[in-house]
C-alpha cells in the first residue's frame, strides 16, 4: 500500500509545474513576436536610412552633412535645444521638488499643467503662439512697432520647443524623489542645513541619475521637435529650419542621399543620447536596489561624513517616530 502511494506521491511532484513560470512555447512566442515588431517597424528603417545616405558613396554623404543650409540647421537645432534644455531642467527640479516634498494647495492642480504638453498636439501647440505673438495676435503689433521678432525667428522656435520638452525632466523626478521620502530633507534641516546646502548635499546626490536620465530624454525630444517648430519656423531655407525642417525639405525636393546623410547624423546624435540615458537609469536602479538591501535607508552622503551626525539623525528619527506615536494616539 506504501509503495503505491510513494508512486502517485512521486508522480504528483514530478507533474508539479510552478504557477508563475511560462511553457517553453510561450516564452518563444512572444519573444518571436517583439523581435519581429522591433525589426519591421524600427530596425529597417534605420537601415534603409543609412542605404541611402551611403547611396552614392561618401564623397556625397560627407557634401550633404557639411553644406550650408545643413550646418545653419544643425547650429540652430543646436542652439534652441541649448536654451530649452537648462531651463526645463531648473523648472523640473523646482516643480518635482514642491510637489514631492511639500504639501500645499493646488497640487493635483499643478501635476495636470505639467502633463499638459502630453496631451495637447504640438502643431495646436504652435498655433497657440501664432495666435499670441502674429500679427494679428495679443503682442503682435507691439512687437511690430517695436522691431521684435518671435515668430518665425529663433525665440518662437525656442518657446515652442520649450513648451514641447518642459514636462520630461519633472515628470521623471517626480515619482523617484516622491519614493525617497522627506526624512533625509527634515533630518538635515533639525542639523541646521540651509535650503540650497540641503538640495546640493542631500537631494540632489540622491536624484543625479534619474536627473541626468531626464535631461537626456529632453534634449532628444527638443533636437527632434517637428510639429510646433514647423508651425512657428516659418521654413526659411538657411535661417529658421532646423534639422528635421530641413531633412523634410530634403526628402520633398526628392534629395534622398542629402536627406538620408543629415537623417543618418541626426539618428546617430539621438541614440547615442538613448544610449547614455539607459546607461543613466541602470545606474539609478542599482542605487535605490543597493539603499533597499541597507535596511530600507537611501544613500545618505552627507551623514556618512562623521559618526556624530550619523547619531544625530539617528536621535531625529527616534524622536520623529515618537511624535508620530504620540499624535496618533
Amino acid at each position: 500500500m506504501s509503495i503505491f502511494s510513494n508512486g502517485r506521491a512521486g508522480s504528483r511532484r514530478r507533474a508539479f509545474r510552478n504557477p508563475t513560470e511560462d511553457p517553453l512555447w510561450l516564452k518563444l512566442l512572444l519573444g518571436g513576436v517583439a523581435i519581429a515588431f522591433i525589426t519591421v517597424l524600427l530596425l529597417l528603417p534605420l537601415v534603409l536610412v543609412f542605404k541611402e545616405a551611403l547611396a552614392q558613396g561618401a564623397s556625397a554623404f560627407w557634401a550633404s552633412i557639411t553644406e550650408p543650409d545643413a550646418l545653419a540647421a544643425v547650429r540652430l537645432s543646436l542652439t534652441a535645444a541649448a536654451i530649452a534644455v537648462p531651463l526645463n531642467t531648473v523648472f523640473g527640479i523646482a516643480a518635482a521638488w514642491s510637489v514631492a516634498k511639500f504639501d500645499f494647495p493646488g497640487k493635483t492642480f499643478l501635476v495636470t499643467l505639467i502633463d499638459l504638453p502630453f496631451s495637447v498636439s504640438p502643431v495646436v501647440s504652435g498655433l497657440i503662439y501664432v495666435l499670441v505673438f502674429g500679427m494679428q495676435g495679443w503682442f503682435g503689433p507691439w512687437l511690430n512697432d517695436h522691431n521684435i521678432h518671435v515668430l518665425f525667428a529663433l525665440p518662437g522656435i525656442v518657446l515652442a520647443t520649450i513648451f514641447v520638452t518642459f514636462p520630461f525632466v519633472a515628470r521623471e523626478l517626480i515619482p523617484l524623489m516622491t519614493d525617497q521620502g522627506r526624512d533625509e530633507e527634515e533630518a538635515a534641516a533639525t542639523l541646521g542645513a540651509s535650503g540650497l546646502g540641503t538640495f546640493l548635499r542631500v537631494t540632489l546626490p540622491n536624484i543625479k541619475w534619474g536627473l541626468l536620465y531626464a535631461v537626456l530624454l529632453c534634449n532628444a525630444r527638443a533636437l527632434g521637435e517637428f510639429g510646433a517648430v514647423s508651425v512657428v519656423s516659418g521654413h526659411i531655407r538657411g535661417q529658421t529650419n532646423t534639422m528635421p525642417l530641413h531633412v523634410e525639405l530634403l526628402y520633398n525636393n526628392y534629395d534622398y542621399v542629402g536627406g538620408g546623410g543629415d537623417q543618418q547624423l541626426f539618428t546617430g546624435g539621438a541614440l547615442r543620447c538613448r544610449r547614455t540615458g539607459s546607461g543613466a537609469a541602470s545606474q539609478q536602479g542599482s542605487a535605490q536596489q543597493s539603499g533597499g538591501n541597507n535596511g530600507g535607508e537611501t544613500h545618505k552622503p552627507f551623514l556618512k561624513r562623521t559618526p556624530r551626525l550619523e547619531k544625530l539623525y539617528l536621535s531625529f528619527k527616534l524622536l520623529q517616530d515618537d511624535f508620530r506615536w504620540r499624535k496618533r494616539e
